[in-house]
């Protein structure tokens, strides 16, 4: 909006001094010559910029007349070009300001559109075109992947005449410029691109990729098989890898000492509508069963986790897990009563999640008393500590976090039957525990 002003004063100063050169009779002053017009792209930086000022103030009108001159302007390349360096100047901000790329891509489908949450996509990939493939964190090169984030057209102009409909396609341009141009800060939890470093070697509680391959290839067939037999030693043998490996991970670390650079990271996991409140609440009790720490963003749909590597490697898998059991022991449930109805599935999913809590605290401090066991050490200052620096980098994160409820209960069939899916999901990992 700023720069909108700029080029309206721009335009009346050139008008200005058209004016006030030489005299009227004066052969240097042709009448023609009065007034130097803006440029088309000046036009459409205007027009942005008034499309943008009136979305804020809420003025429809306002902003579809801005929205229908940038649709109908031309050359439509000038446009087009504007709003791909817009949106990319956009995304470049959003990472200072912490955000990720499955944040941003998340949060335009959530609250805008599938088509919304493409175009992200698409400037995220005409973003990325701007650093060294050293330069980004391997994690972050991970979500690209996993979006599908590629540059996809041969000039940039091309990007927005993707849909036959050229003025729906410029509205949700400026509707996704709206969006990213208002979000919140956010914690920084990766090195944003450009300022990653490759080093050589892991660390001592980097996750070994084998073990995560081995883990959500056991969890996948436990959620595919028809065989509750079959499902229960898959997890069980999941579970296990999980469970080892973070106590290896703590071991090493403290053997390593002062040399160990490990610290605690972060991570975001989505919580999709509907019942938000006790899926929040089921990731919640995962977490500090692996001694993570979970801070529910409720206005942005995800949730960030705390941890060590192997910790948070955990809690990202049998999450996703646990959540997969819980809507098809739900859907059954509901299914086998006659009942469909919120509150039922409310009060399910929240007592799912308690009973949960219970069972997975439980398995923790056995699985912790048979390690101690097998290793003859004491690992309760061990990962004490570790919890501790957990503790502390979230105060460090987030200094202002408020406590709320995950919403009211009331629904008894519901509370009970998911108690007792609870009861059923497979938890097992007090025996046969393998490195």
């Amino acid at each position: 909006m700023g720069k909108a002003n700029r080029v309206r004063r721009k335009a009346k100063e050139k008008e200005r001094k058209r004016r006030t050169q030489g005299q009227p009779n004066s052969a240097s002053w042709p009448p023609f010559a009065l007034y130097d017009p803006p440029t088309p792209e000046e036009l459409a930086v205007v027009s942005l910029s008034g499309a943008l000022d009136a979305r804020q103030h809420g003025n429809e009108p306002a902003f579809l007349e801005h929205v229908g001159f940038l649709a109908d302007s031309s050359p439509t390349r000038v446009v087009d070009r504007l709003l791909l360096r817009t949106l990319t100047r956009y995304v470049t901000d959003a990472w200072r300001s912490g955000w990720q790329p499955a944040d941003l891509v998340r949060l335009s489908r959530r609250e805008l559109g599938v088509r919304h949450a493409r175009l992200v996509t698409d400037a995220i990939a005409a973003e990325m075109r701007s650093y060294a493939a050293a330069t980004v964190d391997e994690r972050w090169q991970e979500q690209l992947a996993a979006l599908g984030s590629g540059v996809w057209w041969q000039r940039d102009e091309e990007l927005l005449r993707a849909g036959d409909d050229r003025a729906a396609m410029v509205t949700c341009a400026v509707q996704t410029l709206y969006r990213l141009g208002t979000l919140p800060p956010l914690a920084v939890l990766w090195p944003i691109p450009g300022t990653a470093r490759r080093e050589a070697g892991k660390s001592a509680g980097a996750v070994d990729e084998r073990i995560l391959a081995r883990v959500r290839a056991l969890l996948a067939k436990a959620e595919a098989t028809e065989f509750e037999a079959e499902a229960e030693t898959f997890t069980a043998a999941a579970q296990s890898l999980m469970a080892r490996h973070s106590i290896d991970a703590a071991l090493l670390a403290a053997g390593a000492g002062a040399r160990s650079r490990e610290e605690p990271q972060g991570l975001r996991l989505g919580i999709d509508a509907p019942y938000e409140a006790p899926k929040a609440v089921l990731l919640d009790v995962v977490a500090s069963a692996n001694r993570c720490r979970a801070i529910w963003h409720r206005d942005l749909g995800f949730t960030t986790v705390l941890g060590f590597p192997a910790d948070l490697m955990a809690v990202e898998v049998l999450y996703t897990s646990l959540l997969v059991q819980a809507v098809t022991a739900m859907t059954q449930a509901g299914s086998r009563q006659g009942s469909r109805i919120r509150s039922f599935r409310q009060s399910f999913l929240s007592a799912y999640a308690a009973r949960i809590g219970e069972r997975l605290a439980e398995a923790s401090d056995e699985v912790v008393r048979q390690a101690a066991a097998e290793t003859g050490k004491d690992l309760v200052p061990v990962l004490a500590a570790r919890e501790q620096l957990v503790d502390e980098r979230v105060e460090k994160v987030f200094p202002n976090l408020t406590v709320v409820g995950a919403g009211s209960i009331n629904n008894r069939d519901g509370w009970a039957s998911g108690r007792a899916a609870a009861d059923q999901a497979r938890l097992d990992v007090l025996h046969g525990i393998t490195g």
